[in-house]
């Protein structure tokens, strides 16, 4: 049968993956179904037979990005069968239902079976290993170097602006068995970068006896081959001693993610968040005390319903004496069905803007001056693809603690991981030199 290219071979297929690192490991597991069952994977870009949009709904905006995606897919894929799955169906599926560019309507709690809905909406049943392997092929586009593995799921903490635990569902973990499982097959693949995602990390093993997230990392760094492990999100209350002893082992990457969200204590406590700004500032210091020339990256939430000059003021003291190495910064953004939804004393949009403005240009002095205190040292990086520039190739990579670099380099250095000595910083990027080239 034709495919989409009109060529007499496996069927193609497509995901495009919006939002968190929590929906990248779910479209690996799809990109994994898909191709055991007989399909063929393509760019996002390119025309296929199935097309798979895995969206998130976390602001208006990410809704109006995967209805643009959405719509654009059906013009590239007139006669393929588009799919809208992840957090904005499982939101409102029956407004999804409604796009005349939309085939079937997959939410989270049904990925598991995502391929199977596909292959009997196409009257097509699968091929299972049609290709004798269930592994997917390297591509770096594709499925870039690092591979994402989720390891928990849901959200029990709701708090009052996130629609995360309607669309994520109740906290459950991964068993270890099947996570180290996943991780070794990744690594036979070649990857070289394990990213642990999940909505709430810290409480992952909560209902699994004798396990937590220690123990996992700890089980991770024994029983499996990967070269690097990077956790995606914590909490203040999970930074602990216990779990910051791991970091000992220098395939930890020492980067740590801790949503801030806000420096006032009555706007955390109006949020629902389960710290204070002073423990949120003593995790920070307890990472920096156990893990050198760590980076900490935080979110922060600009314009919250009730937030005064006086708690902006405390966010941005807060942000300023912590000093981040990258600050992502967020207005306030209504979600229906939250319980912020309903609050009355919403922030103006133009103090709102102004207040996102102040912080996101603190957040790329901070960002610029975490990177100027690393010139000169030497860091591994993992280098990610090359690119043609005047006849010479600029490669361009991602060191353990999270900085952008690229260097000019002869011969292949994709997917391979070289210690590089940074140089020079150009916006966002540190231009840096290779010790270590490749035979």
């Amino acid at each position: 049968m034709p495919n989409a290219t009109g060529l007499d071979s496996r069927p193609t297929f497509a995901i495009e993956t919006h939002g968190c690192k929590l929906n990248q490991a779910d479209s690996s597991v799809m990109a994994r179904d898909f191709v055991s069952a007989g399909y063929e994977m393509v760019e996002q870009d390119q025309p296929a037979d199935v097309y798979v949009l895995n969206s998130c709904t976390v602001t208006h905006v990410a809704d109006r990005k995967a209805r643009q995606a959405l719509r654009s897919a059906r013009r590239r894929n007139p006669q393929g069968t588009v799919v809208a799955a992840g957090c904005y169906p499982e939101r409102v599926p029956n407004e999804l239902r409604g796009l005349y560019a939309v085939d079937l309507v997959v939410g989270n709690m049904d990925k598991a079976s995502l391929v199977r809905q596909v292959t009997e909406w196409r009257g097509e049943p699968p091929v299972p290993c049609a290709i004798g392997s269930d592994s997917v092929p390297l591509s770096p586009r594709l499925l870039r170097i690092r591979a994402s593995v989720k390891i928990q799921e849901g959200c029990d903490q709701v708090c009052a602006y996130c629609i995360v635990p309607k669309v994520r569902g109740r906290e459950r973990s991964i068993p270890p068995d099947v996570i180290i499982d996943h991780i070794s097959r990744f690594v036979g693949d070649g990857y070289r970068e394990v990213v642990l995602t999940g909505t709430q990390l810290g409480s992952y093993g909560f209902e699994l006896p004798g396990m937590d997230l220690p123990a996992l990392l700890g089980r991770i760094l024994r029983e499996t081959g990967v070269e690097r492990l990077r956790v995606s999100s914590l909490q203040p209350p999970d930074i602990t001693p216990e779990l910051l002893e791991l970091w000992s082992d220098s395939r930890l990457c020492p980067h740590f993610h801790l949503p801030l969200q806000s420096g006032s204590d009555s706007i955390l406590e109006r949020m629902r968040r389960r710290y204070t700004a002073a423990e949120y500032r003593a995790a920070v210091d307890s990472i920096r005390h156990n893990v050198p020339d760590v980076s900490v990256t935080a979110d922060v939430i600009a314009g919250f319903p009730g937030e005064g000059d006086g708690d902006f003021d405390q966010s941005y003291s807060l942000c300023q004496t912590i000093g981040f190495a990258a600050l992502h910064v967020f207005p306030y953004s209504v979600r229906p069905g939250t319980s912020a939804a309903h609050f009355d004393d919403r922030v103006p949009s133009e103090v709102k803007s102004e207040r996102v403005q102040r912080l996101m240009e603190l957040g790329k002095l901070q960002g610029r001056a975490f990177r100027s205190s690393l010139i000169g040292s030497v860091r591994p990086v993992l280098w990610e693809e090359g690119r043609e520039s005047g006849g010479d190739t600029e490669w361009r990579g991602l060191t353990d603690n999270y900085i952008r670099v690229v260097a000019l380099a002869l011969g292949d250095l994709t997917n391979l991981i070289t210690s590089a000595r940074l140089l020079t910083q150009e916006e966002d990027l540190v231009h840096v030199h290779v010790l270590e080239l490749p035979n």
